[in-house]
Formats: C-alpha cells, sequence, structure tokens
C-alpha cells in the first residue's frame, strides 16, 4: 500500500540519520543500526545506499544538523570540507562555493553555480535558498557538476535539502531559545493524520537577537547602534495525500517574513582619505577608525561606523506539489514536481561606511530586487534486472526584477573636492572642500602657463583649485538628494530534456549515463534615468574636453584648459553620468547546450567499490544588471557569456570494521571555461568571463560508529588547487578591465582554501534513571584563502578555525530536552569578504602600465582603504525542545 511504503520510506530516513550519528532523536525511538548500510541518499533522484553512488556525497542528518546548531545554508559550511557560505552588502546576497568554484552574489542577473533545491524544488539563486530551514529530515551536498538531473546552474555542485515530511501518527513538539546577544526565540511543530488518507504538519518559528556590530553614527541621522541584528519569523505547512495504493500527493506550502537591519562593515586596512572623513564629521567623532603608522592594517574590530540606517526587509512565499504514481506492472514511478516561489527585498544602505554623509541608499522602495517563477517537472523512473532508468522534462519560467538608486549626502561635494583637491600644498591652504566647481567649470580648469611676478607659480598650477581664483558661478556641482533611478526586468524560460540510466553489466560491474538538452532564452528590459540636475556636474567636465568650448582667459598667463583624466573618472562615475540619462535597454538571447555524464563502478566485494566518471556542466549566460561603463563610456552590452565546466573523478569507496565506518576518497579535476566572475570595481558589480579556471583535488569523507555505546565521528577533507589559466586584456569582454583583474592569472582563485577538514564528535545515550545525555563537537579548519574576487592582498584571510558545541541532557522519552550550545567556541576573528571602500583611495594607482610582474598592482602606492563583512563572534544559550 501507498500508505506503508510511506512509512517504510519514513523510517528509512530516520535509521539513516540514526546510522550518521548514532545520535538521539529517531535513535531513541527505532533501534539504531551498527553499521552504515542505511546510509540512504537521494543524489540519483532514487533512494540508494550512499555506498552505492558513484559521486562524491557528504550527507548529514537530522541529529548531525541539530548538533553543529544549522538553521540555514551559511551554518552548513562548518559540516562540509571543501565549501564556504559568505554574505556581503545584505543577507540577500548569499553565496555558496565549493572546490573553489561559485560566484558573489550580488547581482541578481547571475544565477548560483551551487544549486540549492528544497524538498525537490530548484531555487535559482542562493539568496533565495537562505533563511531557516525549518525542520530538516537530511541534507546531501553533492560536489562537482549536477546538470543531470539538478538543472543547467549546478556547475559546482547540489545542496539537496529534504524536510520532516507529514506523519500520520500524532505528535506535538515545541522549543525554546535565549542566549547572549539578546537572542530569544522558540518554534512549535505539530503533524498527524487528518483523516485515514491525508496527514498534516505545521511549522512556526519565531527568532530576535541584537546585532553582532557596534555602531558609531557619525553625522546621523543614523542612531542605532548595533547591525546585523536577527528579526524573523516563518511558517511552514504540508499535507500528504494517500488518495489510493499507488498514488501520493504532497502540497506544502512556507511564508518568511525578515525586518533586520545588515549589513555594515568594519575598516581592516585605512588609507590617507581617512582625514578627509575625519574633516568632514568633526565635531562627531572620526568617522571612521584612524590609521595606523605607515597605513597598515588596523587591528580586528566590531566596531562599524555608518551615518545612514541599514534596513532590510526580505518576504519569501511559494507553493509545491509532488504527485508521485506507481506502475507496478512495469515497475515503475512517475513523479510530477510543480512549484510556485516569490522572492522579494528591499533595502537601504549606507554606501561609503563611513560617519560622513556622502552616499547612501533611501529605504523607499526604489533599492531591492525580487524572483518570481513557475516550475514543472516529470520523471519516469523504472528499474529491471538489469537495468534502472530515468526520463524526464524540466520547464521553467523566471521573472526577475532589480530596483537601484543611490543618493548624494550633504557631504558629497565637500568630500569630492577634498579628493580632487588632495594635492595642494600645505602653503596654498591644502585639500579644500569647496573648490569642485573648479574642475566642472564648461569653459575649462584655469591654470597658469608662465611664472611672472606676477602669479609665482609652477607652470600649470590649478589656480581655483589652489584658491587664487573662485569656481565659476556657471560651474555645476552635485545636488544633494537623489541622483538616479534605474529598473531592470529579465524575463527567462528554460526547457529540458533529460535521462540518467545505470545498466548493471555484471553483478560487480555498473555503467551510468546521463544527459540533458537545454533550451535557454532570456530577454532584458531596463531603464536608467538621471533625476533632476544629476549629471550636469560630469557634464560640465565632459563639455570642457572640447577645446572650442575653452575660451580665452582674461588673466594674463593663463589658459582654460580640460578637467584631467583622474578627476574626470571621479565626476563621471556610473551614478553620476550624463550618458545614462534617459537610456533604454532592451536585449535578448537564446542558446542550447547538451550536458551529460558517464560514470563506471566496480564492486570488489560488499566492502570496497571503486568508480570513475565525466561530467559537462553548463550554466547559463545572463546580463549584468547594472549600470556598467568602459571609461566614461556605457557599455553597449550588458550581456556575458555561458559557463561550461569538465569534470573528471576517480574514487573508492570503502566500508570498513564489521560495516562500522565508511571512508570514501575522491580524486577531482574540473576545468571552467568562460568562468563567470562577478566583481566589485567600486563603483559597479559587474560579470566578466575569465577564460579558464581549473580545480584540482581530493575529497575524504569518514563516518565511524566506535566501539563505545552512543559514541561516533563524521568527518572530512578537502584538498584543493584551484587556480585560473593565463589571460590578458584581449581575452576578456571589456579589455579595459584588466588592470583591476591583472592579478588573476595563474594565481589560486578567491574562497579556495588548499585545506579544508571538519570533524563532528557525537556522543548519545541513556544515562539511567529515566535519563538521556550527550554531547556534540563540531568544527572546521581552513588554510589562508583570498576573500576578494580581484586577489588584493589586503582582502586575504589567514588559517582559522570554527568550534561549535553542544551539551544535552533530557528523559529518556524525550519528552523534554535540555541543551547549553555555543557556537564559534574559541571566538575565532575572521572575514567573510573584503572590499574596497568606494570612492577612498585606489588600489590601482597606475592602469596604464604594468609592473614587472606583469600586473597592475603595486603594494607600495596602494592607498585604498579596505573594508570587511566580518564572520559571526562566539554566540551561546541554553534551549529546551519538549515533545508529545
Amino acid at each position: 500500500m501507498r500508505r506503508n511504503l510511506h512509512l517504510r520510506t519514513t523510517v528509512s530516513a530516520a535509521v539513516m540519520g540514526a546510522a550518521v550519528m548514532g545520535f538521539a532523536g529517531v535513535a531513541a525511538a527505532q533501534e539504531a543500526p551498527a553499521t552504515v548500510d542505511d546510509i540512504i541518499v537521494t543524489a540519483q533522484k532514487r533512494e540508494q545506499s550512499l555506498q552505492d553512488v558513484p559521486i562524491v556525497v557528504t550527507t548529514l542528518s537530522q541529529e548531525v544538523l541539530d548538533g553543529a546548531g544549522v538553521q540555514d545554508i551559511k551554518d552548513l559550511q562548518i559540516l562540509t570540507p571543501g565549501m564556504t557560505v559568505t554574505s556581503t552588502q545584505s543577507e540577500a546576497s548569499t553565496t555558496v562555493r565549493i572546490r573553489g568554484a561559485g560566484t558573489v552574489g550580488d547581482n541578481p542577473g547571475l544565477e548560483s553555480s551551487v544549486g540549492v533545491v528544497i524538498d525537490g524544488v530548484y531555487r535559482s539563486r542562493n539568496s533565495v535558498g537562505f533563511g531557516d530551514l525549518g525542520e530538516l529530515s537530511r541534507i546531501e551536498v553533492l560536489k562537482g557538476p549536477q546538470g543531470t538531473l539538478f538543472g543547467k546552474n549546478t556547475s559546482a555542485g547540489v545542496i539537496n535539502i529534504i524536510t520532516e515530511r507529514p506523519s500520520f501518527d500524532p505528535s506535538i513538539s515545541g522549543e525554546l531559545t535565549g542566549g547572549n546577544f539578546g537572542a530569544i526565540g522558540g518554534s512549535v511543530s505539530v503533524t498527524g493524520g487528518l483523516t485515514d488518507q491525508v496527514a498534516g504538519r505545521l511549522f512556526v518559528a519565531h527568532r530576535e537577537r541584537d546585532g553582532f556590530y557596534d555602531v558609531n553614527n557619525g553625522d546621523g541621522p543614523n542612531t542605532r547602534k548595533d547591525d546585523q541584528n536577527q528579526d524573523y519569523w516563518t511558517t511552514r505547512g504540508q499535507l500528504l495525500i494517500l488518495p489510493s495504493d499507488d498514488v501520493s500527493v504532497r502540497l506544502i506550502a512556507d511564508y518568511t517574513k525578515r525586518e533586520e537591519y545588515c549589513c555594515v562593515a568594519v575598516q581592516t586596512r585605512v588609507g590617507p582619505t581617512q582625514a578627509f572623513i575625519a574633516a568632514l564629521t568633526a565635531p562627531n567623532g572620526p568617522g571612521q577608525r584612524p590609521p595606523v603608522a605607515g597605513f597598515g592594517t588596523v587591528p580586528f574590530s566590531r566596531l562599524a561606523y555608518s551615518n545612514r540606517e541599514t534596513p532590510q526587509e526580505i518576504e519569501d512565499m511559494g507553493l509545491s506539489a509532488e504527485a508521485t504514481i506507481d506502475f507496478p506492472s512495469i515497475n515503475a514511478t512517475l513523479t510530477s514536481q510543480t512549484s510556485w516561489r516569490d522572492w522579494s527585498f528591499q533595502q537601504g544602505m549606507d554606501l561609503d561606511y563611513t560617519g560622513a554623509d556622502i552616499l547612501y541608499r533611501a529605504n523607499d522602495g526604489s533599492n531591492g530586487y525580487g524572483v518570481d517563477n513557475l516550475t514543472q517537472e516529470f520523471r519516469l523512473a523504472g528499474t529491471s534486472d538489469k537495468l534502472d532508468w530515468l526520463v524526464g522534462l524540466f520547464a521553467t519560467k523566471e521573472g526577475v526584477y532589480r530596483d537601484d538608486s543611490y543618493v548624494y549626502g550633504a557631504d558629497y561635494n565637500a568630500f569630492a573636492s577634498l579628493l580632487l583637491t588632495a594635492s595642494v600644498p600645505a602653503a596654498l591652504g591644502g585639500p579644500n572642500p569647496g573648490r569642485i566647481g573648479c574642475f566642472t567649470n564648461p569653459q575649462g580648469l584655469l591654470v597658469n602657463t608662465a611664472t611672472t611676478a606676477q602669479l609665482p607659480l609652477p607652470v600649470g598650477t590649478a589656480l581655483c583649485a589652489v584658491g587664487l581664483v573662485p569656481p565659476s558661478a556657471a560651474a555645476p556641482t552635485f545636488g544633494v538628494g537623489k541622483a538616479y533611478e534605474d529598473h531592470y526586468s529579465q524575463k527567462s524560460e528554460s526547457v529540458a530534456v533529460f535521462t540518467n540510466n545505470t545498466y548493471r553489466v555484471t553483478e560487480a560491474f555498473d555503467i551510468n549515463l546521463g544527459l540533458r538538452y537545454t533550451y535557454d532564452s532570456k530577454r532584458l528590459f531596463g531603464i536608467q534615468d538621471n533625476l533632476g540636475t544629476n549629471g550636469a556636474a560630469c557634464g560640465g567636465a565632459l563639455a570642457n574636453q572640447n577645446p572650442a568650448n575653452r575660451t580665452v582667459s582674461p588673466i594674463p598667463g593663463t589658459a582654460n584648459v580640460a578637467t584631467p583624466a583622474a578627476a574626470l573618472g571621479l565626476l563621471c562615475l556610473p551614478w553620476s553620468n550624463p550618458l545614462y540619462d534617459g537610456r533604454r535597454i532592451q536585449e535578448k538571447f537564446s542558446d542550447t547546450d547538451l550536458s551529460g555524464t558517464i560514470k563506471a563502478s566496480y564492486r570488489f566485494n560488499p566492502s570496497i567499490m571503486v568508480y570513475g566518471s565525466y561530467a559537462r556542466g553548463y550554466k547559463g549566460a545572463g546580463y549584468n544588471m547594472d549600470r556598467v561603463q568602459t571609461g566614461v563610456t556605457p557599455d553597449a552590452s550588458l550581456f556575458f557569456k555561458a559557463e561550461t565546466v569538465d569534470s573528471y573523478e576517480a574514487g573508492v569507496k570503502t566500508t570498513l570494521f564489521d560495516r562500522t565506518m565508511l571512508l570514501n576518497v575522491t580524486y577531482f579535476d574540473q576545468k571552467f571555461e568562460n568562468f563567470q566572475l562577478n566583481t566589485f570595481l567600486g563603483t559597479a558589480f559587474v560579470v566578466e568571463s575569465i577564460p579558464e579556471l581549473t580545480s584540482r583535488g581530493v575529497d575524504a569523507d569518514m563516518v565511524w560508529f566506535t566501539p563505545v555505546e552512543g559514541l561516533s565521528f563524521q568527518g572530512g577533507a578537502t584538498y584543493t588547487d584551484a587556480k585560473y589559466g593565463q589571460f590578458g586584456a584581449g581575452d576578456l569582454s571589456s579589455p579595459g578591465r584588466f588592470p583591476q583583474l591583472s592579478l588573476l592569472p595563474g594565481a589560486r582563485a578567491s574562497f579556495a582554501p588548499e585545506w579544508s577538514l571538519t570533524g563532528a564528535l557525537a556522543f548519545d545515550r541513556e544515562l539511567g534513571g529515566g535519563l538521556r545525555g550527550g554531547f556534540n563537537l563540531s568544527a572546521k579548519y581552513s588554510t589562508e584563502y583570498n576573500t576578494g574576487s580581484d586577489l588584493l592582498p589586503y582582502k586575504n584571510q589567514d588559517a582559522f578555525t570554527v568550534v561549535n558545541g553542544r551539551v544535552s541532557i533530557g528523559s529518556a522519552d524525550e519528552r523534554w530536552t535540555l541543551e547549553v550550545w555555543g557556537q564559534n567556541l574559541l571566538e575565532e576573528e575572521y572575514t567573510q569578504v573584503g572590499f574596497a571602500a568606494p570612492l577612498q583611495g585606489t588600489a590601482f594607482t597606475n592602469t596604464t602600465t604594468p609592473q614587472a610582474n606583469g600586473t597592475y598592482y603595486n603594494i607600495a602606492t596602494d592607498t585604498a582603504t579596505y573594508n570587511a563583512y566580518l564572520g559571526a563572534p562566539r554566540t551561546y544559550g541554553v534551549t529546551l525542545k519538549v515533545k508529545y
């Protein structure tokens, strides 16, 4: 019967969870086996023993996830070697990388390299999959391209999340948590049969926490003293319908609302422009951290400077329906997976990350993006004595929008003027906050042409800039207020047919063949529009590039000349460039791709299997949804090319010590072509296709049920050598970007530590007297790596270790459990992502002449201030769980 089949499946998942850790929960109710044989995964869209699947899968049970404190994807990385998860200017900008491959999520036009699938529903952006994951059954992390079964945009891997299904056995459970940083939260879950054929499950949770950063408000009007807080609630309802012995339907509806403040950043290196910031914020503090001698790195601190608030609102909702129909006559099952999702995000932010009022985004509905999509998948899978076969069809229709705007603060003109007059000597007054009009005068910049008694200054001195003449009344400046509003809309359709088949050549030798043919189309519409007089300052500077506009000066020995190129670059940044005013964008493309895999596995005996595989992955092309320019000219097209990867693997899976230990080791060799690198150019996020990225190394996973009752260990190690190939300016879609990417050729990729090691030690058993107790200790070690897409050395992160722990005691029947827990117990201080602060110095002072090593970077002339988004500090608390 279908109900019996469902119950058997539920027990299988529960036994798998117990097998992985031998830990509490279901293991207490179901006698946990002492072998690894029942560790079940669905990595090939059918239930299989982990040791029979010829790919790298890190499978994590509910007990392991609970023990490590995993509530969202970012928490997951402590249990997964070779995987990093980071977020940047908002929690919506969350990015997963596996084996050094992945892309920053700040550009909504860029789809993820690591796919996130929740209960069979593909989430097209990592940010759409970020959030409280609720009641988890297990998580499977599949490494390497998985495009055959999981879709076109899984070139680096898949996170397959399986939540708890409804049960016909009634139960209710609750959890209440309190911790430091004012953390408080709780959840309630109820499940049970509604009729003989319908079961339901409802989960509701709410969590709050103060921010991890202290905030100095500088000039205001921000009054918040902390940032990166937590305040959300989520609910998830399910129905399991079993209308007949051969039919099963699972319906899921979920909704999440987050209203939080995120994300400020802290200074990690402070450059010479700090003196200008301090001058603008006096007497309200220094505006940012003071520099150290020689402008080196500053000590670690969680004090951020932000004169503007950073509110963010995220709303996520969806519906899905999974229906399965068994056909016993042909030993096959038809599965239909239908989903609708709508995700939206709005924010306000301080764009200069200082206490000065320079640039910001207003929280007025004009800054954010959203994704809505419909998906439909059909799979028909069957088996015979020699063949496991599967054919399928997948279709999706997706809409993505982005709204963007910048606002000039009261200090913008003064700060720009200070930058433009930074070289004025003290004898002539030094840098001046009121001289921006000198450089925007349409008649040109007034300089002397001869040294005379009346004008005893070096030839070429800018008279207005040094204060000898006032700026022209005709010279425009930047108006305080909103500078522009842009709107982008992308529509995409994708259809794919796929098949995955395993042929048993002999009892020991299997061959697997998978193919996927994909049709992909996208259309981009955009409106870029300056507001008011925005663009006039740049327009004045551009006008004086024409000699015909520069009149003869009435001052003897002087002439009006063009604004220098460096000043023109500052005045004509994308948000102030008049060439965007009223610009309409309309682009479209369609593409097809054939991806697939072939695998061969041979089992020497029940304990040892070896396998080899080849897989080709495909990640679709797309569009930059931002203002992108080369020099001062907007790029004619926002298109970037599709990414492909060829991956080879060879591995061995072993089951040892009377089947109480598994040890799996795999060598991988991946080559990405047209790797979609999303990089921040200081003014915009731009995807540039890097010709080649290779990632080679070894993955190892281990699970051990020790001879000590209730004690188990799970861990892994990944060695990765991920490097960019050699390339030059001519290999890029925009050769002008090469200087800022010139550190990449031949170098180790960002977020690709050479070594990544994880371990989780768990103990759980009855203590007598009706009590049960246990502990969990989880840790991850990463060697050093760079956190910036441009590999600037000030963005390096040293090796670090994060340790989480949990101790529990409760009743043997799990009616109540009390847990004391801590995250980042060693209080490791580390950076998620480093970046150069906008407008505050430059890392590349010379972009025309390369250094002796072929790059355009010289650390001795780097004047940039660097900021960072930090990893979470030590948190701790107490959780009470009840279950009836």
